[in-house]
């Protein structure tokens, strides 16, 4: 069935429960057979971080943040698959409700925060999962943890998912999470990709092996911060950037219903914000560093915008709500016709 088709159903759900209904009918489905791992298309693979991506289009975090539904997902046609935001310790996340659609933009408000099982419960998923591309891990730190204690929750978790993890990535760029977007400060964001970045290589000699690590920022920042932010990006030997989270500006929205709920904004109302970022990170980074575009991708179109703007690889969420599985193929075909 057209996922046009379902969507009115789904949407007459509570937002969070539609998303656990859609999960878990894709999984499944899956375990049925239904659908097959979709094709990858010849000769759009792409190189990054070190890593042969079969295409430039993946699912960002935030959509499975247990790593519950991986196979299920890939089955899609992603390029590549990123769960989390994992913490050390299972946390509850914000009180409900805490997510909304605003479908006149093609919008959604969350205010989540980092709700999950901790890290230990995501290890045990993905070691039960059958994937073998690339997968990503998004960590962060708990919601009771000072800031000046930080870097040690971002270490313990990156501890953890290291022996299962294509890449990870550091997010300190979600609005829900009281405080976090502070270790965006320069200062603050020193220190964390120092210590980061030590333990990676105590864990690359010990393994044997250099897991890649991507810092995930906001698009609420000015020329200033995100110079500075690429430099230490480039001095703490970081593998990637992705640009960006949700934002807390209200442009096109404000005045809609649910417009004026707290929490971070993703869908449509997103995307020239992102792309700004994307494009000023590539300005500045040059060839040095990676940007993966993320933010208001609703089309083929918008994908390839992320792309022309200095982007080496894109991630969907919010606009799988609105569109289901074909923005997945779209992106895919788009990008690989346009070789981008």
């Amino acid at each position: 069935m057209s996922y046009s088709l379902l969507r009115p159903l789904l949407f007459a759900l509570d937002p969070e429960t539609a998303h656990a209904v859609t999960l878990n009918a894709l999984r499944g489905l899956r375990r049925l057979g239904i659908p097959a791992a979709a094709p990858q298309p010849r000769d759009c693979a792409r190189r990054v971080m070190g890593l042969e991506f079969p295409n430039p289009v993946g699912l960002a975090a935030g959509l499975d943040k247990n790593a519950e539904y991986i196979d299920a997902l890939a089955a899609l046609g992603f390029g590549f698959i990123e769960v989390g935001t994992v913490t050390p310790r299972a946390q509850p996340g914000n009180p409900r409700p805490r997510l909304f659609r605003i479908e006149q933009a093609r919008a959604v408000i969350n205010r989540m925060g980092f709700n999950n099982r901790g890290v230990d419960r995501l290890v045990e998923n993905v070691r039960r999962a059958n994937f073998h591309g690339i997968l990503g891990i998004n960590i962060g730190k708990n919601f009771d943890t000072p800031l000046e204690r930080a870097a040690a929750d971002y270490v313990h978790c990156l501890r953890k998912v290291y022996p299962l993890a294509s890449y990870v990535t550091v997010n300190i760029s979600s609005p829900n999470t009281k405080d976090l977007r502070e270790l965006q400060e320069s200062a603050r964001l020193d220190g964390l990709l120092a210590a980061v970045n030590a333990e990676r290589r105590t864990l690359a000699d010990a393994q044997g092996r250099r897991v890649p690590i991507a810092v995930k920022i906001a698009p609420d920042l000015d020329g200033t911060q995100i110079g500075a932010i690429a430099d230490l990006l480039h001095r703490h030997e970081m593998d990637a950037v992705i640009a960006t989270n949700t934002t807390v500006a209200r442009d096109g929205v404000a005045m809609l219903p649910h417009g004026s709920e707290s929490g971070g904004l993703s869908g449509a109302p997103l995307a020239g914000r992102a792309t700004a970022i994307v494009r000023q990170l590539a300005a500045v980074l040059g060839d040095a560093l990676p940007v993966i575009g993320v933010g208001g991708i609703m089309s083929g179109g918008d994908a390839a915008e992320k792309i022309a703007a200095g982007a080496s690889l894109v991630q969907l969420y919010t606009g799988l709500i609105y569109r289901g599985p074909d923005l997945v193929r779209e992106c895919v075909a788009a990008l690989c016709a346009a070789g981008g």
